[in-house]
């Protein structure tokens, strides 16, 4: 099933992203790379909700809204054919989702 952004039915993800040494080493780059990121979801039929540098194990989460997961697949190995980032994409359900599936258990 495919969904327009900002369509309560489009699917959402957590980013968590680690640079890669290529990432570090073009690190001045990193604002430029992003808009492209958010083109590039723009394309695909989604849209970047928000962005954020993090301490710790990651840095960088982003959070997408995308139409469908093989939307969301094709955004990934992109990205990771670039080299930049590692990233671990995770679905995310919101409440009212996870209320509906909880339910159901």
């Amino acid at each position: 099933m495919s969904a327009a952004p900002n369509d309560p039915a489009a699917q959402k993800y957590v980013s968590l992203m680690k640079l890669t040494a290529k990432g570090l080493a073009e690190l001045s780059d990193s604002a430029a790379r992003r808009k492209v990121s958010e083109d590039r979801v723009a394309a695909l039929g989604g849209r970047s909700i928000a962005f954020y540098a993090v301490m710790g194990a990651y840095d960088f989460v982003q959070v997408f809204e995308m139409p469908s997961n093989e939307a969301m697949m094709q955004y990934v190995l992109t990205a990771r054919r670039d080299g930049h980032v590692d990233p671990l994409i995770l679905p995310a359900f919101d409440t009212g989702v996870w209320g509906n599936i909880v339910a159901k258990v």
